[in-house]
């Protein structure tokens, strides 16, 4: 009977590995195809893997340059969100103030309104303050569309440390940023780095926002980068596909690396607290 239970949970979890592990080699052994190879038969073996396809995305087709504008964005966005999601999570746990309560509970809120909901109104307001096709638009928009998610995973994760320890530093002479930063920020550390990653996940696979702010083809993100492949080199597949690949692998490293630090931030709002 046990070896038979086994086996029911082993074929289900073999299938769904293959089911999300062949597009990603599909799409590999594509990019290593010519043109002519890929119309003759898409599905066989490349028979001459190469190259060209992926320099050709890089350089020619401009992925370098998506790449790099996805890198600033994202380093900046999560930079931001961590800053303030975590003196938002350190404030809402640990310091008592009037209205700290009903100020986590619309964050928590927050996290249930679609941006499609607030897309038209944050377009216009950043449309009126001249932010739209910036950096510093999309960086703002990132931040106010993910920080209710990284305030309510610091601030879970920040009512599991004992107040003992913040009242003993308050005792010591630190004021409440002292105590943010010589304390909560070291405490913290793994959350930050768990929900930093996921929040580096978000900012890179986003397609909507990125396409709704930087109209311009030198502002692409490269997930924007990758849609508009699509429509260039719909005849061209293997190109597309080696765009498709240059934008995956930074998400295919991160889960390869750091999938421990991922499961902790995604399970820090229920272990916690």
């Amino acid at each position: 009977m046990r070896r038979w239970s086994g086996w029911l949970m082993a074929v289900p979890m073999a299938a769904l590995a293959v089911a999300t592990v062949y597009p990603l080699l599909f799409t590999v052994n594509v990019a290593m195809k010519t043109r002519r190879e890929y119309v003759l038969d898409r599905f066989s073996l490349a028979a001459d893997p190469r190259w060209d396809n992926i320099a050709t995305a890089w350089t020619g087709v401009g992925m370098a340059r998506y790449f790099l504008n996805s890198a600033v964005v994202v380093g900046c966005s999560v930079a931001l969100l961590l800053l303030i999601g975590s003196m938002a999570g350190f404030a809402l746990s640990q310091l008592r103030f009037r209205g700290s309560t009903t100020l986590f509970l619309v964050c928590l809120a927050a996290l249930f309104v679609p941006f499609q909901v607030i897309m038209v109104p944050l377009a216009r307001i950043l449309a009126d303050a001249g932010l739209v096709d910036t950096y510093p638009g999309l960086v703002l928009a990132y931040v106010a569309q993910f920080l209710p998610f990284t305030v309510f995973l610091m601030t879970s994760y920040y009512r599991g440390v004992p107040t003992e320890i913040v009242d003993a530093a308050r005792i010591d002479g630190n004021t409440p940023y002292g105590v943010y930063r010589r304390i909560m920020v070291p405490i913290g550390a793994p959350a930050l780095l768990s929900v930093g990653i996921l929040d580096a996940l978000f900012c890179w696979n986003d397609v909507l926002i990125a396409l709704l702010l930087m109209p311009s083809a030198g502002h692409r993100t490269v997930m924007v980068g990758v849609t508009s492949l699509r429509g260039q080199y719909s005849a061209d597949i293997p190109t597309f596909a080696a765009g498709v690949l240059i934008a995956a692998v930074p998400v295919l490293v991160t889960y390869l690396f750091l999938q421990r630090q991922i499961t902790d931030g995604v399970t820090a709002g229920s272990t916690k607290g």
